[in-house]
């Protein structure tokens, strides 16, 4: 089964995916049901207080949820979020945040994946993420080109 790899990930996000093109999302590790995207600091997105906006790391979280996703199963691209529950644990610093995905599991149907949310440089999370993503049958996206 053909496995999504760092640079294939980077293509899709400039060629589909304008959202996390326009968060500049870059994926730093894609493998054997993990990844690892970093989100870079931006100024517009911090909320009063000082801190990175919560839809931003949800953001964040999701994107790595699918990079771990199709690094497993890169036919799956037309996978979708069917379910994210975060949990805030700290302000993030406002630097780069990094999103550590690992996948927990991966059926048929559905794919279930944990991320962890850091601020760059500090091993300490700042988010606790869990989510699942709802997979394409064979029907659905089988002709999909792959980057």
């Amino acid at each position: 089964m053909h496995k999504m790899t760092v640079a294939a990930f980077r293509a899709l996000v400039e060629r589909d995916l304008p959202l996390a093109r326009w968060l500049g999302f870059s994926a730093e590790a894609i493998g054997e049901g993990k990844a690892t995207i970093r989100l870079p600091f931006r100024d517009d997105l911090v909320r009063p207080g000082g801190t990175i906006a919560g839809p931003a790391m949800m953001a964040l979280a999701d994107c790595a949820m699918y990079a771990a996703v199709l690094g497993m199963r890169g036919d799956a691209i037309m996978a979708v979020t069917s379910n994210l529950s975060i949990h805030f644990l700290r302000a993030p610093k406002p630097v780069d945040m990094v999103a550590e995905a690992a996948l927990l599991r991966m059926g048929r149907r559905l794919a279930v994946v944990e991320v962890r949310l850091y601020s760059a440089g500090d091993g300490t999370p700042v988010a606790h993420i869990a989510g699942t993503y709802a997979l394409p049958g064979q029907a659905h996206g089988a002709n999909i080109a792959v980057p």
